[in-house]
């Protein structure tokens, strides 16, 4: 574990900030200590892919690796509208190395518009702003089946707006960047077995969030042009070394204080349609939210990828910073030419807090 490492990254930044002229340093942070084994599953060696993007793996012995991780966020208010934005995140599953998951800075122009430039998480998800912090939402994880695209973040400029009409809060965001990862691990690990880079660029991208009492939607789109290299070999796709991509997404939640809907579905346009689609049900009794949960992700013409989760879980909010969480998941793999992972049937649990 190398935490010692962590440490001194996030003190480096912290001396760096607090040397900045008039700066206004706030330092948070979120962890997760998750611990889970594969209860049952075909083969000798079934496993569990819990979280495609980080590649995060259970199998049949219990490991606390696979989705602990620990993460720093400093904050420089610098005045007059302009702030810095770091965060540091060490994860189990990458022996909790730290890396910059965000970095950028922020202006805001009035009370309605902000400009951002730097590495940001790539918004494609209602979860997206919060994937690692395991605090902010009510699963284990985020469904892996949705939220399963080998790319997370991007480096480049957005522009938020926000607004009132009658009774609906509007939120907007409007993005432009690329992506270049040099060795994309769920690619490389588990869909082509050698060292694969993988390009996004020309990203281009918006959401448009919309709330009133307790219904919210949100509807995303973006369009990005893909670059792939395997083995350092460049990838054609019918003769061309790129190809393009447009996905859609929309999200719809509804939440009456007790009970709650939670719904989120996406298309991905990429020589083929993949659609991913989530339905979560959940009920809140004082401090306990027991909740079930169905993923699904379909190539539609193909088959070749193919699988569906369902998961039953309890949120217990036992302290004002920490949630204790547990959840069983079974999931089931119809792929035809590319297996992901395989049927499994597992068990993991953890606690998630903020500080």
């Amino acid at each position: 574990m190398k935490n010692s490492t962590l440490a001194k990254a996030v003190i480096a930044s912290f001396c760096l900030l607090q040397g900045a002229v008039q700066a206004d340093v706030n330092i948070s942070g979120f962890a997760s200590i998750n611990a889970g084994k594969v209860l049952s599953g075909p083969g000798d060696n079934p496993v569990f892919l819990a979280d495609y993007p980080i590649v995060s793996v259970y199998d049949e012995e219990w490991s606390l690796d696979p989705e602990s991780l620990f993460g720093i966020q400093i904050t420089a208010d610098l005045n007059d509208g302009l702030t810095a934005i770091a965060q540091l995140v060490g994860r189990g599953a990458n022996d909790y190395d730290p890396e910059f998951e965000w970095a950028y800075i922020s202006y805001e122009l009035n009370d309605s518009w902000t400009i951002q430039a730097g590495k940001k998480r790539l918004p494609l998800f209602y979860y997206s702003d919060f994937y690692d912090v395991g605090y902010a939402y009510v699963w284990m994880r985020a469904p892996a089946d949705n939220y399963t695209w080998q790319i997370l973040n991007y480096s480049g400029v957005n522009a938020l707006y926000t607004t009132d009409i009658g009774d609906w809060s509007v939120a907007t965001n409007i993005y432009a960047g690329k992506e270049d990862d040099e060795d994309n691990k769920l690619l490389g690990d588990f869909f082509f077995r050698a060292k694969t880079r993988e390009i996004w660029k020309d990203i281009i991208g918006g959401v448009v969030n919309l709330s009133k009492d307790w219904l919210e939607l949100r509807l995303t789109h973006m369009q990005y042009t893909n670059e792939r290299y395997i083995d350092d070999e460049r990838i054609l796709w019918d003769g061309k070394d790129y190809r393009e991509g447009k996905f859609y997404g929309l999200a719809v939640n509804v939440d009456f204080e007790q009970w709650f809907v939670l719904t989120e579905a996406s298309r991905l346009e990429l020589g083929g349609n993949f659609d991913t689609k989530m339905l979560t049900f959940g009920y809140r009794y004082k401090e306990f939210t027991p909740y079930v949960v169905y993923s699904e992700f379909a190539a539609e013409e193909s088959g070749d990828e193919n699988h569906d989760t369902t998961s039953v879980g309890l949120r217990w909010n036992f302290h004002d910073s920490a949630a204790f969480k547990m959840q069983f998941d079974k999931v089931k793999d119809n792929s035809v030419a590319v297996g992901v992972a395989g049927d499994s049937k597992s068990f993991t649990l953890g606690i998630d807090l903020v500080f």
